[in-house]
């Protein structure tokens, strides 16, 4: 894993983490780096589906801090296409004491690919958008509003909300319509947050193109020839960005704090 805990000693200080999509890929790398970065007694919520794997990943962490930092790591078993998923995360955000920490970390990780082998005409069932849109937008935004009511602006408390976004957000990309909808849309739910909010930090970061499940999933299944052909090159000519390095990059956008609150910040422009 690529070191970034080594530039002037810095951290994330006393926090609360929260993570959703803990469990593989991506989520799965954040939650690792994050654990090298906060101050000790920082508490990390991590929330997924999956239990065993949930249980593994805290197993690993409380390896690699080896007692040094004394984290507390709470699993989260939640499905969070549903109201109950959403609604038991925020409670177990609530069991947490604000007053014994000093910054409110809350990344927006989870989410789904969608069938990206159809073109927008084939989707003329509300109810399959719907439930697509469920898990990828409805759940964040009431996730995050959720969890910040629950620890409000005061003295001494930094919060920072991170969306995992997409060039999707911005680019048009054949048979990835709800992809694509989603990510444009949980854009402008933290552009929107960054607007009301100026006491809260807000970052939407496209991690690039991710050597995960998903990127195998769009490799076989992308409806559009020409981006299937696309992200096979990329992956046999060895292109596709490991989770360690965007990682690696989120947690120096973090630490440095100077991106603008509300930014689309791009793996590629740093």
């Amino acid at each position: 894993m690529e070191d970034i805990t080594t530039e002037g000693n810095r951290d994330l200080g006393k926090a609360l983490c929260i993570i959703t999509g803990a469990s593989r890929g991506f989520g799965r790398t954040l939650a690792l780096q994050v654990a090298c970065l906060v101050k000790p007694q920082s508490v990390l919520l991590l929330v997924a589906r999956s239990v065993e794997q949930l249980k593994e990943l805290r197993e690993d962490i409380v390896t690699l801090d080896a007692g040094q930092k004394r984290l507390v790591v709470h699993c989260v078993q939640a499905d969070l296409e549903k109201k109950e998923g959403v609604e038991k995360t925020v409670r177990a955000a609530q069991q947490i004491d604000s007053s014994v920490i000093d910054h409110l970390l809350i990344i927006n990780n989870a989410g789904s690919l969608g069938d990206v082998s159809r073109f927008t005409l084939s989707f003329t069932d509300p109810v399959e958008v719907n439930h697509y849109l469920s898990l990828n937008v409805s759940s964040t935004l009431s996730l995050t509003a959720g969890v910040l009511q629950a620890f409000p602006r005061r003295m001494g408390l930094q919060r920072t909300v991170v969306n995992i976004s997409s060039l999707c957000a911005l680019k048009a990309f054949p048979s990835w319509v709800l992809y694509c909808t989603g990510k444009a849309a949980r854009d402008m739910i933290f552009r929107v947050l960054a607007a009301e909010e100026p006491d809260i930090r807000v970052l939407n970061y496209a991690p690039g193109p991710l050597d995960t499940d998903m990127q195998a999933e769009a490799r076989y299944r992308s409806g559009n020839m020409k981006l299937r052909c696309s992200f096979s090159s990329m992956f046999f000519k060895g292109q596709l960005v490991s989770c360690q390095e965007s990682g690696a990059k989120l947690m120096r956008l973090l630490l440095d704090n100077d991106y603008p609150s509300g930014a689309h910040v791009d793996f590629f422009e740093l």
